[in-house]
């Protein structure tokens, strides 16, 4: 009876834990964002021009038992001549018991500037929508008789869900060698969950709390042949240390990415990218963690795909940007 008491603690506390990093970081950020910002700014929606179509596929800490998976999809494109972006975003979260649904809409309007640049304001809305099924835990028992220790579930918890609606702003700024935006994907400070009980133990009330993303990135042209670009990616949060990103992608005739990354507190990123066609690009990420958890595991993977085609209808005697 003492031991099962210690675990129900224990599960609860790990609960509040977990639900915390949903509540910290909704929508995980991949290593490939600077392919498809639409992920972190509703400002971004129809920066590409022509019709845009990328989906992610993110496995966190490899080896490591109920550890994050991620896959996102989104669709975006410029109408009303570019000054007018629209895109939908669809993403699913798993962490252990836990199943973070996502739909988010998003509308930019762009105005043009100067010399091919363009400034937007965009806004988001849509919900999440997060499951956590507490049937799926164990607890050891012991057999009187035989002494032995097995799993079983515990009748304390069942599965919960919770239905969070949402929006979020941003401001996206480009031209021919520089962007920079700011967004707030998540305005609302919803209840993530709500007093969750194991016998006679409460947790308490988790808040989803409010993200501020800050990009920026530039283009360094070495000869016709070759190019880097740089980028960058700051992320504040109530109540949590500042963290960044810094990565540099080498480009060879327009056609081949190889990238180097740092992520603050957490490693290296190491990126590749491949322009198949006009139409088609892949693109691969490899994190190697520096942080603790290296003992477990073996680093993240991060898989991508990108479909462009330009609709002569929507963009017709439109100028759509380099890829890169």
């Amino acid at each position: 009876m003492i031991l099962k008491k210690l675990l129900n603690i224990i599960l609860v506390i790990t609960f509040g834990c977990i639900q915390n990093v949903f509540s910290q970081q909704q929508r995980p950020v991949q290593s490939l964002y600077m392919f498809d910002q639409l992920l972190i700014n509703p400002a971004y929606a129809g920066s590409q021009v022509q019709l845009s179509a990328t989906s992610i596929y993110r496995n966190q800490w490899v080896n490591l038992e109920g550890s994050p998976e991620t896959v996102t999809a989104s669709v975006q494109s410029s109408l009303l001549n570019n000054r007018m972006g629209l895109g939908l975003v669809i993403g699913k979260d798993a962490l252990g018991v836990h199943e973070n649904v996502t739909l988010f809409a998003s509308y930019a309007y762009r105005i043009p500037m100067p010399g091919g640049a363009s400034f937007s304001m965009g806004l988001q809305a849509g919900f999440d929508r997060l499951q956590s099924d507490f049937t799926r835990t164990t607890v050891p028992s012991a057999n009187p008789s035989t002494g032995n220790v097995s799993g079983t579930s515990d009748p304390f918890y069942n599965a919960t869900s919770a239905f969070n609606p949402n929006f979020g702003a941003g401001l996206f700024y480009t031209n021919r060698k520089f962007y920079a935006g700011i967004s707030v994907p998540y305005i609302l400070e919803n209840d993530i969950i709500q007093d969750v009980e194991s016998g006679n133990l409460t947790s308490e009330s988790i808040k989803n709390t409010r993200n501020y993303f800050v990009t920026g990135g530039m283009t360094f042209p070495v000869d016709h042949n070759f190019k880097v670009l740089g980028s960058t990616l700051l992320r504040f949060q109530d109540g949590a240390p500042l963290s960044f990103d810094v990565n540099a992608l080498g480009v060879i005739k327009e056609s081949v990415g190889i990238g180097l990354g740092y992520r603050l507190n957490e490693g290296m990123i190491y990126m590749f990218e491949l322009k198949i066609n006009e139409n088609f690009h892949v693109g691969y990420a490899y994190d190697l963690t520096f942080s603790k958890l290296s003992r477990v595991s073996n680093g993240s993977h991060e898989l991508m795909i990108n479909y462009r085609i330009k609709i002569q209808r929507w963009h017709g005697g439109l100028e759509c940007p380099s890829y890169y």
